[in-house]
């Protein structure tokens, strides 16, 4: 069955938890249990009716605040398609959090409070989904109740973010007025916007075209593990072991060995304790090799005449998420795939500027939760594909040096 992984993010109260949860429950994926437990938290919040929003508000913290922090990961089924959702939070605080969770998404739901139009989380949310290159994105005008289901109200909106979308260069959009209160075009069609013609949310989930997948693009296996047990058993066994970032793998496949450009063939494929003819991705699999090559972790397997690009000077699109800013010239730990290395930014060519959408050249301090264009140089060559033609060799992590915190996430940009 195929697989849709959408993220929910908008500004703070927008709706994104109770929409989930309005999902989960019209769509009957929450089990009773499930139910009891919400009910119970609600009466103990004193809340006058069942707040779906606790089915994805997990932490104490959240339910206490009424907020969204960390990203709640939820997984669902129709008889026609499986979800996993991220729901992300709308505090600017946590922006780094939405991130994380559309980083693996292909679709974004962000929800736009009918009441108070686009806001500048609106647009720094929509610039992400823009920048990770997501296939669609669903603007869903929630709230709709609270504006008498105006269709005037609708209509600005999308006016208004249809220039936003064209700006960024969104790639599909759709919009629904909905509800997630009350359930109005979440799963089922509402009565009261008989002016809106379009497909209820749950409709449009299980039936968005999902674009090729990460198995079609040329093959990645960023070597995690070497596998050797010397025992009486296996006496000569030895393998690399990592998870296909992308592409198809077969045995007889002719590979190339990154960095040292050694070239094998692949004599057996072995998931656990089955042997494979083929592989794709996102399998993990330990893969032979017909010469005794110099393989560890942080090299990478690919096949002959489908190199990557290889080298130490990289342009990043950075998401700062540390409340320490960018400091250039200092050395970061770089965490390209399973491979680590000493990097410095050398310059910050300019910031986004989220309200205007314009480019910052005056101000290049690197904040948390600023998006940046900045040039990355590294100790020795990385072997990588730009973002933009493959989401997982084309991008990387930002490590600092002597607390071992994540403080950035880059995605690799051509020049």
């Amino acid at each position: 069955m195929e697989l849709l992984r959408f993220t929910t993010a908008g500004s703070v109260d927008d709706g994104k938890s109770t929409l989930i949860g309005r999902l989960l429950y019209d769509s009957k994926s929450i089990f009773e249990d499930q139910l009891e437990a919400v009910k119970a938290a609600s009466e103990r919040l004193g809340n006058e009716a069942v707040n779906l929003a606790l089915l994805t508000d997990g932490l104490r913290a959240e339910r206490e605040q009424g907020i969204t922090i960390d990203v709640a990961y939820r997984y669902f089924a129709t008889p026609k398609r499986k979800f996993i959702i991220a729901d992300t939070p709308g505090h600017i605080e946590y922006t780094r959090n939405m991130v994380t969770g559309a980083s693996t998404a292909d679709a974004a739901i962000i929800l736009v409070d009918a009441r108070h139009g686009i806001l500048e989380q609106t647009k720094r949310h929509s610039y992400i989904a823009s920048l990770l290159r997501l296939d669609y994105v669903i603007v869903a005008i929630n709230k709709m109740d609270l504006v008498d289901f105006s269709q005037e109200v609708y209509d600005n909106i999308c006016r208004e973010y249809a220039a936003i979308a064209e700006k960024l260069d969104l790639r599909q959009v759709y919009y629904i007025p909905i509800s997630a209160l009350d359930g109005d075009n979440v799963v089922n069609r509402s009565e009261r916007t008989p002016w809106y013609g379009g497909e209820t949310l749950l409709h449009l989930l299980e039936t968005l075209p999902l674009k090729a997948g990460v198995d079609e693009l040329p093959m990645r296996l960023p070597v995690q593990y070497v596998i050797r047990p010397q025992s009486a058993a296996f006496p000569d066994y030895r393998a690399y072991a990592g998870r296909l970032a992308s592409g198809r793998l077969s045995v007889g496949d002719k590979v190339t060995i990154l960095p040292s450009l050694t070239r094998s063939e692949v004599t057996a494929i072995d998931e656990a304790a089955t042997s494979l003819t083929e592989a794709t991705a996102p399998q993990s699999v330990a893969v032979s090799l017909a010469d005794d090559v110099d393989v560890s972790r942080g090299c990478m397997i690919v096949k002959t005449g489908e190199e990557p690009r290889t080298d130490s000077n990289l342009t990043l699109l950075l998401c700062w998420l540390n409340h320490k800013p960018l400091a250039p010239g200092v050395k970061y730990i770089v965490r390209h795939t399973t491979d680590e290395v000493i990097g410095l930014v050398k310059a910050v060519d300019y910031k986004v500027n989220i309200n205007t959408l314009e480019q910052e050249y005056d101000d290049t301090t690197v904040r948390m939760n600023d998006i940046a264009h900045v040039r990355l140089k590294t100790a020795k060559p990385l072997n990588f594909d730009l973002y933009a033609d493959n989401r997982t060799t084309g991008s990387l992590v930002i490590i600092d040096a002597a607390t071992f915190e994540t403080v950035g996430a880059g995605m690799i940009v051509a020049d």
